[in-house]
């Protein structure tokens, strides 16, 4: 049974809607904005640290990866059950619990004295910036009408973008003058400036349910992401390699992480079908019955995979075989991440304007672009080269992702956009791991081949990475016909065809 919100925040969904914000949603967005963009610069924030860290706190390698891996298994672990979070609980209270966790959890972390409480609170800090993303897009759906949600998407997309890119960079400045515990001292004040001004600002929009949850639904939820995650991840090498561990078969182990997060999510799948019948599923998987979500989902795999797949594989190029620092990598790859920010707003009224696929077809076709540019990579390709490749998918990204959380979302029925939310969440996880093992593990498999010939360590990766950017592009050029196919929802190409004549 349906509660309306209280009286003193009357639900949206009551409420006549125009094409023109009102200065209250205005006010609740842009807070959201704000505190995503925050909780999401977080999860690269730390990457950089690591070393001084391992150092600080005299741990391995394989220890100290956890302080990653851990916060990307509890984002996979936790955003499959915002959907019911959202339903359930007012947007305050979704707001207050998510920015509270990561700002205890940030505070955790700025005093950790040693590795165990640290880990702790970046668990407990992932679990806040799980809630935050599917929360943004849904209480956007919800206040934003049809015709102009394509701008605030492309605002959304800032967040997505920019804030991944700029972590490295900034931990890299806070480094150079002050310990490691300063990443998060920085961020603290943040946080908590958010959480307190929420506190006061934000007001519950839409309905909520008062369905209760099913146990056995997030039992298996955590169990199937969370290994399918972490075995994507072994498939790419980052299981403490290198530390002289234990003496297991590593391909074996993740093998059957792999087979045991399939098999968990096969019967997740088979409980969550049985459970919408009675409108109680955790992750309502209804959502694929429309069938520009379930394109627009497929490709975003394919683009979040590359994006990942990227962040990670051209750093250590950069780093290995042309010798770049840190900081520099960190810096040369900061442009890119700007001009999907900045461009973002603009593809956003395009989108307005123009539907899809005028802008997924150019965007996929410029990802291939960048990538059989990088796909060149020599021991001796210039810096510039590389760049340009980064810059060329950068732009490329930037028409692509607007277009296609927009879509897919706006292709739901309302009563559906919270587990939508959930799943595009969840989705950006998987394909973030899959697109690293997968690209890390066709490089380390010609780098191996390479030296076995007799080429030099330097030459094996530049070989390695050459290989899996033009795997990249290859798929790239088959989500450009997959484009094709993704059309505009009626309610969005009516409001586009009322505002633009």
């Amino acid at each position: 049974m349906n509660a309306p919100a209280p009286a003193s925040a009357p639900s949206t969904s009551d409420s006549p809607r125009t094409d023109r914000l009102s200065a209250r949603d205005r006010s609740v967005i842009t807070l959201l904005l704000v505190s995503a963009f925050v909780v999401i610069l977080n999860e690269t924030i730390l990457s950089v640290a690591l070393p001084r860290i391992m150092a600080d706190l005299r741990i391995p390698a394989s220890t100290a990866q956890w302080l990653t891996t851990a916060f990307m298994l509890t984002m996979a672990v936790v955003i499959p059950v915002t959907g019911f979070l959202l339903q359930r609980l007012s947007t305050r209270a979704v707001f207050t619990t998510a920015m509270t966790l990561f700002a205890v959890g940030t505070a955790v972390c700025a005093i950790a004295p040693s590795f165990v409480p640290l880990l702790m609170g970046r668990i407990v800090q992932a679990s806040g910036t799980a809630i935050m993303m599917p929360l943004l897009m849904t209480t956007v759906m919800q206040l934003v009408p049809p015709s102009r949600r394509g701008q605030v998407m492309g605002n959304i997309s800032i967040v997505i973008s920019v804030a991944p890119a700029v972590g490295p960079t900034i931990s890299g400045l806070v480094l150079a003058v002050a310990p490691w515990r300063f990443v998060f001292v920085l961020v603290l004040p943040i946080a908590i400036a958010a959480l307190l001004l929420g506190v006061r600002r934000i007001q519950n929009v839409g309905e909520h349910t008062e369905a209760g949850v099913d146990l056995l639904s997030v039992v298996l939820s955590g169990i199937g992401f969370g290994t399918l995650v972490y075995g994507l991840s072994g498939l790419g090498g980052t299981h403490g390699a290198g530390d002289g561990a234990a003496a297991t078969d590593p391909a074996a182990t993740t093998y059957a992480l792999l087979g045991v997060g399939v098999a968990t999510l096969a019967l997740f799948a088979v409980r969550q079908l049985r459970l919408q019948r009675e409108d109680r599923a955790l992750l309502d998987l209804r959502t694929f019955t429309s069938r520009n979500f379930t394109l627009s989902v497929a490709l975003m795999v394919l683009m979040m995979g590359a994006m990942f797949g990227m962040i990670v594989l051209l750093p250590i190029y950069l780093q290995t075989v042309l010798g770049m620092a840190t900081l520099d990598v960190g810096l040369m790859l900061l442009p890119g991440g700007l001009l999907m920010g900045l461009a973002g707003p603009v593809v956003g009224r395009l989108y307005d304007r123009l539907g899809p696929r005028p802008l997924l077809v150019p965007g996929i076709l410029a990802v291939a672009g960048g990538m059989l540019v990088l796909s060149t990579a020599s021991t001796s390709t210039p810096e510039w080269h590389m760049l340009a490749g980064h810059l060329l998918i950068s732009v490329g990204l930037a028409c692509v992702f607007t277009p296609l959380f927009t879509n897919a979302l706006g292709s739901l029925r309302p009563q559906l956009v919270s587990h939508g939310s959930a799943i595009v969440g969840t989705v950006q996880q998987v394909a973030g791991a899959a697109g690293t093992a997968v690209m890390v593990a066709i490089m380390s498999a010609r780098a191996v081949a390479v030296q076995g010939a007799g080429g030099t360590a330097a030459a094996g990766v530049a070989a390695g990475t050459g290989r899996a950017f033009l795997i990249c592009a290859l798929l790239a050029l088959g989500a450009a016909v997959v484009a094709l196919f993704v059309t505009r929802s009626p309610e969005e190409a009516d409001a586009a065809h009322g505002a633009h004549g």
